[in-house]
């Protein structure tokens, strides 16, 4: 049966050991943190207390003989980079990384990562295709944990950029797209409103009112917005 290591317990680490685990694929899940270890342990074939930066350690883990490593750490790029080169060091097959920007992917394929991805940013592609293709839905698959909503952004965020709500740190929720209304002169000369949809939006996007965001994240998560 194929071995698969998953590094790094974020949402999305944790979402896809979860998944690969009930495709019955033997799952390996390594992160520093010991409370993620404790909370994914039941969930995966091993889960191990580790530092992914540490040559020793890998080597000892075995990693060499897995199918695939997915490198899914989140926010430090130095610890991403440093992973993702001791992997391919001691003879990784096939190492998957989570990519932060197009930069950090640059270095990512120098250094020998076989595929690089972008949750979000794929996600969000995927999202137009559906909006586009309505009937598309039906292959958007969300683990049972997970899933994607619409949401009005809640009075609390009206006035305020994506970067100061920070619902990924407070609520551990991620906005891959705001519907707005924008307003438009119509051929008589009358303003009107027409829906526009703002993919990926940047961190420095200022949230008006009537903006409704579109979220994944847990189903808890994401009902802990609508009731603010």
């Amino acid at each position: 049966m194929e071995q698969i290591a998953v590094i790094g317990l974020g949402t999305f680490g944790i979402s896809v050991a979860k998944e690969l685990s009930k495709k019955g694929i033997q799952v390996l899940a390594i992160d520093t943190n010991e409370q993620k270890i404790q909370e994914i342990s039941s969930s995966v074939t091993q889960a191990v207390v580790a530092d992914s930066t540490e040559e020793k350690t890998m080597r000892e883990l075995g990693l060499a003989d897995f199918g695939a490593v997915v490198v899914a750490i989140g926010d430090n790029r130095e610890a991403s980079i440093l992973t993702t080169l001791i992997l391919k060091e001691i003879g990784v097959k096939n190492i998957v990384v989570k990519g932060l920007d197009d930069l950090h992917a640059k270095v990512l394929q120098k250094i020998g990562a076989d595929k690089i991805v972008f949750p979000e940013r794929d996600m969000g592609e995927k999202l137009s295709e559906m909006l586009v293709s309505p009937n598309i839905i039906e292959k958007i698959v969300l683990s049972p944990e997970y899933n994607m909503a619409e949401v009005v952004a809640p009075q609390s965020f009206i006035d305020k950029t994506i970067k100061e709500i920070d619902v990924r740190a407070k609520y551990k929720l991620h906005i891959i797209g705001i519907k707005r209304k924008a307003p438009y002169i119509k051929d008589d000369g009358e303003t009107d409103f027409k829906e526009e949809l703002l993919i990926a939006p940047s961190a420095s996007e200022i949230l008006q009112d009537g903006d409704a965001l579109i979220l994944i994240g847990t189903y808890a998560d994401i009902d802990k917005v609508k009731k603010l």
